[in-house]
């Protein structure tokens, strides 16, 4: 009937597909039933006295960071990687050898240190901004 290579392949098919589909759905799931909760709990909350608008604001899940800087890291990282192996390229290292991963990595590092002082700078400039916005008003 079916050998067994072929069963194996139409497992993976099946399997491959089924897991996006199945978080997906598990996603939907999630919210609906935190959207249940809070319901619920804005609910109890009315019925022992409190205000409509101070439950809903009570319940309100705080905004997220913005991560405003996530492309900026991974710009420096990559261009720190992309760097060290451009050194290996240059040296004639091959990428068999432990020394282009460690230069590879180090490339990296020295990426997401000059990201971070880069972070560093503009947020103290926007906080020295917003001190003179303040001052101002």
């Amino acid at each position: 009937m079916f050998h067994q290579v072929e069963l194996e392949g139409l497992f993976a098919i099946i399997l491959s597909l089924s897991i996006p589909i199945v978080a997906i759905v598990m996603v939907f799931i999630t919210s609906i039933k935190n959207k249940q909760s809070e319901t619920q709990l804005r609910l109890s909350l009315i019925e022992h006295g409190t205000e409509p608008e101070t439950a809903k604001l009570l319940i309100e899940q705080q905004e997220k960071k913005s991560n405003k800087f996530g492309t900026l890291r991974g710009g420096c990282v990559l261009l720190g990687a992309g760097l060290g192996a451009a050194c290996n390229g240059f040296l004639g290292v091959s990428s068999e050898d432990m020394y282009f991963w460690l230069t590879v990595g180090a490339g990296m590092g020295i990426g997401l240190l000059i990201a971070f002082v880069i972070e560093y700078k503009l947020t103290k400039k926007e906080q020295r901004e917003r001190g003179e916005q303040a001052a101002v008003e």
